[in-house]
């Protein structure tokens, strides 16, 4: 009995052994139907691995922000099983694939820019563990997505099924080789090149490395056509490839181009084919491709223009354009006048232009025109402009004075003959900047109070206003006085008719000792940053504090007049008698000394004088 019932367990385990088994053996489509739900992350196919090799894996990206946003990816360690596998873990699928350093988990890994709703190539690659068993593991991805801050925030995490089989020895090497995808991305973050006939396109296309690895021997080729709806551009150059001895991984190079667009390409969008030649290695002599495209976009005539009726006009013609202008003075203030000087260049290198006649037109703004002529004709002959040739016209011009400060069109409509086509017409436009000066206006001063003592405060009260037709930016008023501390109001920036207001505290620090004008300082910045001022004057006047006098009596003259003066000395002699005796005692002695000196002096000089008289008898 425990016999049979030992053989039934063993036959039960065998089978779903086998059962196990053959989940393994599931095809790849079903593996990746298991993970239908992913919508950021697709894969054409399944990637494979060995086991102690570097792994690759690529995957298309898509952009479901609804934004047009900078991406990243790196591993995460959502789902999976890190460092407390179970034997079924690693037997069965649940555990990450990857060696995990302090990094793999932390590093992003830049894919840069997508534009809403398309997808990019992305690979990102890690060592796959020794001790795995053959069969399928789940690699979980986190998408992150740069924030206004310029820091990387998880948005989505989706995971990729990859095949991981047991390295077999040395010749795995060139295996790992081959499972490197190899990948290229052009014009990332750019705008589409565009150019207008007859002007000369000159262009640069960023080729960045996608790649896992670094690449050799680098030579991108575009792919040329006589066909002008394949290749819009004249065929001048033998070689157009641009060549780099390496491109490191996601390096980014610059391919330079200068090309003369056909005159018979239409107007559109051309898609240019190129490949790109690359070894794996610096000794490398075997390159591999890598096909892609980009686009560019030209300004010429329309194809209706080709399925028109015939007309008998239309012939070869002379091409006539404005190569430069220039205006004196430089700088045209609104309602000024100023001189334009046309460079026209006959852009032909073959036909002449002959009875040239050019006439001015201006943009108008509420049904008046922005520039009017000053002086002389508004229309100027030529008799003949040879090809490649060029003349210039000088017009004298005078500006309106309301209009707002940007850029007016001035329309210079041409008409000449070509020996094959007759009164060909070309409007020539040029696009001259109207500036406006600044102007603005103080409301009336409310200072309360307009006397203050020192040490106290008066608030002052205005507004200023814009009378102008451009933006005043960073006004600030400040008000100084040799009676008032020095203060500044920031009032920012005021819109064409609007008003900001001054609302500040002034403080008087001196009395005032002049006519109690305060001088007001405003200035303001213009849209080139240059800074200029207005100055203003208000009345405040700042008085003594004799608050530390209030408890002092007040004088009275009348309480200091003497009634009569006999009465004043007798009160001053009985109020100081006993100061006043020894006083004058003192005097009395002085003086009798003084005295006696004297008389002692006389009486010995008239002696000698009598004695000199009886020597001479």
């Amino acid at each position: 009995m425990g016999q049979n019932r030992t053989d039934f367990w063993r036959r039960w385990l065998t089978l779903c052994l086998a059962a196990l088994m053959g989940l393994g053996a599931v095809p790849v489509t079903g593996i990746l139907q298991a993970y239908a739900y992913n919508e950021w992350i697709t894969t054409t196919k399944v990637p494979t691995g060995k086991t102690g090799k570097q792994m690759t894996l690529s995957f298309r990206l898509k952009n479901k922000s609804g934004e047009d946003v900078e991406f990243a990816v790196r591993f995460s360690d959502d789902g999976v099983d890190i460092g407390d596998e179970d034997e079924d873990d690693l037997k069965y699928g649940y555990t990450f694939p990857f060696e995990v350093t302090d990094s793999t988990f932390e590093s992003w890994k830049t894919v840069g820019k997508i534009k809403s709703g398309e997808d990019k190539t992305v690979s990102i690659s890690g060592r796959v563990r020794r001790d795995l068993q053959d069969g399928y593991y789940t690699v979980p991805i986190e998408i992150g997505m740069k924030d206004d801050y310029g820091e990387w925030g998880q948005c989505a995490y989706e995971d990729v099924r990859v095949w991981i089989s047991r390295s077999s020895g040395s010749g795995d090497e060139d295996d790992d080789d081959a499972n490197k995808t190899y990948d290229f991305v052009l014009g990332e973050g750019q705008s589409t090149p565009d150019g207008t006939y007859p002007n000369v396109m000159n262009f640069a296309i960023n080729l960045r490395n996608n790649s896992p690895a670094n690449v050799y021997n680098v030579k991108a080729s575009i792919t040329l056509d006589a066909d002008t709806e394949k290749f819009p551009f004249e065929i001048n150059d033998v070689n157009y490839d641009r060549m780099f001895e390496k491109i490191a991984v996601d390096e980014t190079v610059p391919l330079n181009y200068s090309f003369a667009i056909r005159e018979d390409a239409y107007s559109g969008y051309y898609p240019i084919a190129m490949k790109i030649f690359y070894s794996d290695s610096s000794t490398g002599e075997e390159l591999k491709t890598f096909e892609t495209s980009f686009y560019v976009r030209i300004h010429n005539k329309d194809k209706e223009d080709e399925r028109g009726e015939f007309n008998e006009n239309d012939r070869t013609r002379a091409r006539i354009i404005v190569d430069s202008f220039t205006t004196d003075p430089e700088t045209i203030i609104a309602g000024d006048s100023f001189d334009l000087v046309l460079k026209i260049k006959n852009a032909s290198t073959s036909i002449t232009a002959s009875n040239l006649l050019f006439s001015i037109e201006s943009e108008k703004v509420s049904d008046s025109v922005v520039f009017t002529t000053e002086s002389g004709s508004s229309s100027v002959a030529l008799n003949s402009l040879p090809p490649g040739g060029t003349s210039e016209l000088r017009y004298r011009l005078k500006s309106r004075p309301g209009v707002d400060q940007r850029s007016y069109a001035l329309t210079v409509k041409t008409t000449f003959d070509s020996p094959e086509y007759k009164n060909a017409k070309e409007d020539l436009v040029v696009e001259v900047p109207v500036h406006q000066v600044a102007r603005l206006s103080t409301g009336t001063f409310e200072v309360m109070p307009d006397s203050i003592t020192v040490g106290s405060e008066s608030n002052v009260m205005f507004g200023i206003n814009n009378t102008g037709k451009i933006m005043l930016y960073n006004v600030t008023a400040s008000f100084e006085a040799d009676s008032v501390q020095a203060v500044e109001s920031y009032v920012g920036n005021i819109k064409p008719g609007e008003t900001g207001n001054v609302d500040c505290m002034v403080m008087g620090v001196a009395p005032t000792e002049d006519d109690g004008k305060v001088k007001v300082t405003i200035s303001y910045e213009d849209e080139n940053g240059d800074v200029f001022t207005e100055e203003k004057e208000l009345m405040l006047f700042v008085a003594e504090d004799m608050s530390g006098m209030e408890d002092m009596e007040v004088w009275n003259p009348e309480d200091e007049m003497p009634e009569e003066k006999a009465g004043f000395l007798s009160g001053f002699l009985e109020k100081h008698q006993q100061n006043l005796l020894p006083a004058a005692l003192a005097v009395i002695v002085v003086l009798t000394s003084v005295i006696v000196v004297m008389l002692v002096k006389h009486r010995k000089a008239k002696a000698e004088l009598d004695a000199d008289e009886d020597e001479e008898e």
